[in-house]
């Protein structure tokens, strides 16, 4: 098969790995925003909890290593890069490493499933700052199609959402509560993509394989300023309305909107969230992220054949077809 490619890059959001890191990072988030002060200390406090790291950087890294052995197990020599938007290894580096070793044309991963400015577009825009930064020796960078309805993907969170729901005595299981969660958005970003269409038809292609009609999708992590609407329900806002209707039962959260762990997860699921929960009544079972799985890796070297082999099949489930490989250029405005 001729290559047009010489590599692949896996792009992330980044993360901080040690408390002396957790300031400039966030710092680096909100460059160019006017956020107070009190705001990002406050945010600070969250990694505290963890030691002051993420675990969002050591999830690619897995990934990344996963990603290779898939792709030499299918004759794929393809090498593969890391760059992060807000913290080391950081977008410019990587490509600048690039560009050092002779790539010249590389297909990029972005860990984000869903159409919308932050997860699609705003990655567009920092790797063509990137490639700025570096000079006119960066590679041409084509990034992999948008993959909420890839049957890797889909498939990855089946299984982890029957891990989940099999922690759940079976005779209370049917009457657990699935709840799935992504991260909002503003609404003048929401209304510009299909973020929130997108993110329905993959609760539903889920609940298709796991025998649940019932399924409800919710919002988490909201930030900016609070007078602006944003998508809602807000996780902590439903749990609280599952209450008030005297449900007191078992709640499987599923956050379908997140490939790894981070932040966003181990904080406002695994500790706000669940502080919730604790004091409504409500046992909550938290389904992982995709991650390293299997499914979801081969899922990746999927993406890459079909850019690779024209002739190559472009899986994805439901109705709606496969994402195309080019964003048009008004896709996803930041509104």
């Amino acid at each position: 098969m001729s290559c047009p490619y010489d590599a692949v890059l896996l792009v992330s959001f980044g993360g901080p790995e040690r408390p002396d890191d957790v300031i400039p990072f966030l710092e680096n988030v909100v460059r160019g925003r006017d956020v107070p002060r009190e705001r990002i200390l406050a945010a600070a406090t969250h990694y505290d909890l963890f030691g002051g790291a993420s675990p969002i950087n050591a999830e690619n890294r897995a990934l990344l290593t996963a990603l290779l052995g898939e792709l030499g197990g299918h004759a794929l020599t393809l090498p593969v890069y890391w760059g992060n938007r807000h913290w080391h290894p950081l977008l410019c580096d990587a490509l600048g490493q690039m560009a050092e070793d002779g790539v010249r044309r590389a297909l990029a991963f972005v860990t984000s499933a869903f159409s919308s400015y932050p997860g699609c577009r705003q990655y567009l825009e920092d790797i063509e700052h990137a490639r700025e930064e570096v000079g006119p020796q960066a590679p041409r960078i084509d990034k992999l199609r948008v993959f909420y309805n890839h049957p890797g993907f889909i498939e990855a969170v089946v299984e982890r959402v029957r891990a989940a729901l099999g922690q759940i005595p079976e005779q209370r299981r049917g009457a657990a509560r699935l709840v799935y969660t992504a991260h909002s958005l503003p609404l003048r970003m929401a209304r510009n993509c299909a973020y929130e269409e997108e993110l329905g038809e993959a609760c539903r292609l889920v609940c298709e394989r796991v025998g649940r009609a019932d399924w409800e999708l919710v919002y988490q992590s909201r930030s900016g300023r609070p007078a602006e609407p944003w998508l809602e329900p807000d996780v902590c806002d439903h749990l609280r309305k599952l209450s008030r209707e005297s449900f007191r039962g078992d709640v499987v959260i599923v956050p379908i909107g997140f490939v790894c762990e981070h932040m966003e997860t181990v904080y406002d699921l695994d500790v706000a969230a669940r502080a919730v929960c604790e004091e409504l009544g409500l046992n909550m079972i938290r389904a992982g992220v995709v991650g390293c799985h299997p499914r979801f890796v081969a899922m990746v070297r999927e993406l890459i054949e079909e850019r690779l082999d024209p002739a190559a099949p472009r899986l994805a489930l439901g109705d709606r077809g496969p994402s195309p490989d080019q964003c048009p250029p008004d896709c996803c405005p930041p509104g």
